[in-house]
């Protein structure tokens, strides 16, 4: 497969793959019903977050895709991806604001060990995960804010 047609590959999955997600997991009226801290964002400054962090992701995975399909951090980029996806589904469809905190949680530790391990290799694909890494960061406190309030 060309390097190009690996690129759109990637960038329409964590596109199609975030569209996707955020359309079947919006949140309702649970949500809205729910206590929420000081700092809760306005809901529309999620989609254009993460269609950038997609871009950036899907920039890091096709990095390590061409570099190593089956190296220690491809296997963490699928990981990340896999618990990224799971995030929504736990938090909206599930209502189950401390469990998805444990997804959450390991969530950003898979973060910090693609950094931590692509950071010598792939300079650019670590720097890439850092806005990444404080976003869920963020997403992670303003979670366990929800369960504790609610």
């Amino acid at each position: 497969m060309s390097n190009l047609l690996i690129r759109i590959a990637f960038l329409a999955l964590m596109l199609g793959g975030g569209i996707l997600i955020g359309t079947l997991t919006a949140p309702g009226d649970w949500y809205a019903q729910l206590s929420k801290p000081a700092f809760n964002p306005p809901n529309w400054i999620f989609g254009p977050v993460w269609t950038v962090l997609y871009v950036l992701i899907a920039m890091a995975g096709w990095r390590q895709f061409e570099t190593d399909r089956s190296s220690a951090a491809m296997k963490l980029w699928w990981a990340q991806m896999a618990l990224n996806f799971l995030w929504s589904p736990t938090f909206f469809v599930l209502q189950l604001p401390w469990f998805a905190l444990v997804v959450i949680v390991a969530l950003l530790i898979v973060i910090v060990v693609f950094i931590a391990r692509v950071r010598n290799s792939d300079r650019v694909s670590a720097l890439a995960f850092l806005p990444y890494f404080a976003w869920v960061a963020f997403a992670a406190a303003l979670n366990l804010s929800i369960a504790i309030l609610n």
